[in-house]
């Protein structure tokens, strides 16, 4: 999927999209996406994939401890879910007014 001038590939998930988790210890969870990394191909999900991450004491954190975060989830392991009907679906893009907008294939609403 290597592309000729933009060396970043193409994904079908964007930052803010509600996203279903397909495969994995979160599988079936629902949250929205916070960031994506394209070179890695991942995505960190809202309240999906937690870790436990020890830290030291610091500036922010001067108590240290044990604290829940988010982790990177491959994307192939999620998928958009329909603005219209709430279930997972595929995306596909069409030319709307000109511009070229990403559609839910299942009920053809365009996704924002």
């Amino acid at each position: 999927m290597e592309r000729k001038y933009n060396k970043q590939p193409k994904l079908h998930i964007r930052k803010g999209d509600q996203v279903k988790v397909l495969a994995g210890g979160s599988k079936g969870q629902q949250g929205k996406v916070l960031e994506v990394f394209p070179l890695t191909r991942t995505a960190i999900v809202e309240k999906v994939n937690m870790v436990s991450k020890h830290t030291r004491p610091n500036a922010q954190n001067t108590q240290g401890g044990i604290i829940k975060q988010e982790a990177p989830i491959n994307i192939s392991n999620l998928q958009v879910i329909d603005p219209k009907s709430g279930k997972g679906t595929r995306i596909g893009r069409k030319l709307v007014d000109g511009k070229l907008v990403r559609i839910a294939k299942k009920s053809g609403e365009v996704i924002k």
